[in-house]
């Protein structure tokens, strides 16, 4: 199941009919990471300047550029999942229209969720994701535990964050929230495969997409278990409770 859905995500990132959604978010994660650099940098300036670093200890002047240099590229690597998780909250129901229509053609469509909400989805895991990489960072000079700790944390982070915007299209929150612990293992083996695609230089551009064609698959295969006795549709559900 999960493997069937990796396969199909990969061969879709760079469909046509994708294309021009995955450029789009290529451009839009480029310019997020180039923001944060700009910004990493100026704090990093500010705090030589403001505290006279380089006059006091002219060595200092040696380790800038390493620091602005390698040491800003590493901190970037460790902020692309909560980067990667505002662009897919605002590109995944534009892949997810795509793939349902083109691979599950014969299914109701889903109801792509409100752009406020949607929204908030993706800041709510790019703060928490936040949090939790710069925490991992800490550990950055601790080798071997240092890349576990970042891997675990975001299989976690990344597999709940796709996996509620792709199910949040047909459930209410409450019964992705069900459906997401009563699969939380292929869940989480799904995370931790765009977990690992975010440790791939300069192929980790295309996450964003490839979560969201992945889990989209993912979804419609948990749910289509015929022992699976499955929650009402966001529609039907606000229809009932008018009634």
């Amino acid at each position: 199941m999960l493997i069937q859905s990796v396969f199909a995500a990969a061969r879709e990132v760079f469909s046509p009919a994708l294309r021009r959604i995955l450029w789009k978010s290529i451009g839009l994660t480029i310019a997020l990471l180039v923001l944060v650099w700009l910004g990493l940098t100026k704090l990093f300036d500010l705090f030589l300047n403001d505290h006279h670093l380089s006059a006091t200890y002219p060595i200092i002047d040696s380790f800038a550029f390493f620091l602005a240099g390698f040491g800003l590229f590493v901190v970037l690597i460790y902020l692309l999942p909560a980067i990667s998780a505002i662009v897919a909250g605002y590109f995944l129901d534009d892949v997810a229209e795509v793939v349902e229509r083109d691979k599950y053609p014969a299914d109701p469509p889903g109801r792509a969720l409100p752009f406020g909400q949607s929204l908030v989805y993706g800041l709510r895991f790019a703060g928490l994701s936040l949090l939790v990489n710069l925490a991992a960072l800490l550990l950055f000079f601790i080798p071997g535990i240092n890349i576990g700790v970042f891997f675990i944390a975001n299989a976690y982070l990344l597999g709940r964050e796709y996996f509620e915007l792709a199910a949040g299209r047909f459930w209410k929150p409450e019964d992705v929230a069900r459906l997401r612990t009563e699969h939380r293992g292929t869940v989480l083996a799904a995370g931790a495969v765009v977990a690992a695609l975010v440790l791939v230089p300069v192929v980790n551009l295309i996450t964003p997409i490839f979560g969201a064609a992945l889990m989209v698959h993912l979804h419609k295969k948990l749910t289509r278990n015929p022992g699976q006795p499955l929650p009402l549709r966001r529609d039907n559900a606000v229809s009932i409770e008018k009634a």
